[in-house]
């Protein structure tokens, strides 16, 4: 089991800590409910530090990433970062992932701890480029800061300024007293923020810098437990439940980082999957009675006939209501369709509706 370079503190905090993607991670401090809160209204920290980072450099780096990726990483500019996904060959998803345009012939891949391997040799197994790739994600910590305080409570660590950064942007400077800090104005929890990248061995001081200038805006630590609750709500996809080797970007309502302007990876197939329609779609659905989602419940017909699978589910800290998300057949997708979750033998009515579930 690996740990973070912030794992002893998190212990010291009380933290509860899991097993996850092969990292010693909290999962909660407080309670799930009280941090979701926190970051929906004020500011909360994640130590995300178990995400990979890969540099890419070179003259035909752009070409690389262009190959492996759905999205048109041409449109990119120095300080801008992409969410994007690396499609397979057979028509599903090797990872989702965050490309940073860090210069005209740098940038940085941001992907899933528990897929770190798997896409280095992906990418690699494409590189015919001659790109020259780093993966410095063993070296590399990551703090998620987020909440809508987020700016206020960290605006006394830095001269970035932090207010005007636009989402999907980021900035390089001096962060803490610390310099080349990568601070990114990113997040999966749709409650605003921050992401902040820095060598391991700055992770004490920078994690004690935040909490101190955060305290007059309530700021807390807060655990994976909550992150997966935000993100739902948000309607972001989780790599290994919503979206995985199987599923299409298509399918799972990603068409929107699938541009066709350049070949990729199975762009041709994909296209043709665009044109003729897909038989399945993923959906976001409330419970109507009572009952919790669960991964991999399945998703029936009034008659009790097999319609889909859910692939995530929760109960809603923001909105007091079981919500979940699931594939389900394309014609069964629209906003307001009946379906029912089987739950414990129990058909448990629940409704299609329209992602996010939490509006701002």
């Amino acid at each position: 089991m690996k740990n973070t370079a912030l794992t002893a503190i998190h212990i010291q905090e009380g933290a509860k800590m899991v097993p996850f993607a092969g990292y010693n991670m909290p999962v909660q401090y407080a309670g799930i409910n009280v941090e979701h809160d926190t970051v929906r209204k004020a500011v909360g920290v994640f130590d995300v530090s178990h995400m990979g980072e890969f540099i890419l450099k070179g003259d035909k780096a752009l070409d690389l990433i262009q190959q492996v990726t759905s999205n048109d990483a041409a449109k990119l500019y120095d300080g801008k970062v992409q969410y994007s996904c690396l499609p397979n060959e057979t028509g599903g998803i090797v990872d989702d992932l965050l490309v940073y345009r860090i210069d005209e012939k740098t940038y940085m891949l941001v992907v899933n701890a528990s897929n770190i391997e798997k896409d280095w040799n992906w990418i690699s197994k494409h590189n015919t480029f001659g790109v020259d790739m780093k993966d410095i994600s063993d070296r590399t910590s990551l703090l998620a800061i987020q909440g809508p305080k987020a700016a206020d409570a960290l605006q006394s660590l830095t001269d970035i300024d932090l207010a005007s950064m636009e989402y999907y942007t980021f900035k390089k400077g001096q962060f803490a007293g610390i310099d080349n800090v990568l601070v990114s104005a990113t997040g999966y929890t749709g409650a605003g923020g921050f992401e902040i990248y820095f060598d391991n061995e700055h992770a004490e001081a920078i994690w004690k810098a935040v909490f101190e200038a955060g305290a007059p805006f309530g700021i807390k630590p807060i655990g994976l437990g909550a992150r997966d609750t935000l993100r739902l709500e948000m309607g972001f996809c989780l790599y290994g439940n919503d979206i995985d080797d199987t599923t299409s970007p298509l399918e799972a309502g990603l068409g929107w980082i699938t541009k066709f302007t350049k070949p990729f990876t199975n762009s041709e197939a994909l296209q043709q999957q665009k044109q003729q329609g897909v038989s399945q779609k993923l959906v976001g659905f409330e419970m109507v009675d009572r009952g919790i989602a669960r991964h991999d419940y399945e998703i029936v017909d009034a008659e009790g006939n097999k319609v889909g699978r859910v692939t995530s589910g929760t109960q809603s800290p923001s909105l007091q209501k079981a919500i979940g998300m699931g594939y389900v057949k394309t014609e069964l997708a629209k906003e307001g369709t009946e379906i029912f979750i089987k739950i414990r033998d129990n058909k448990v009515k629940a409704q299609v509706v329209k992602l996010p579930f939490f509006k701002q």
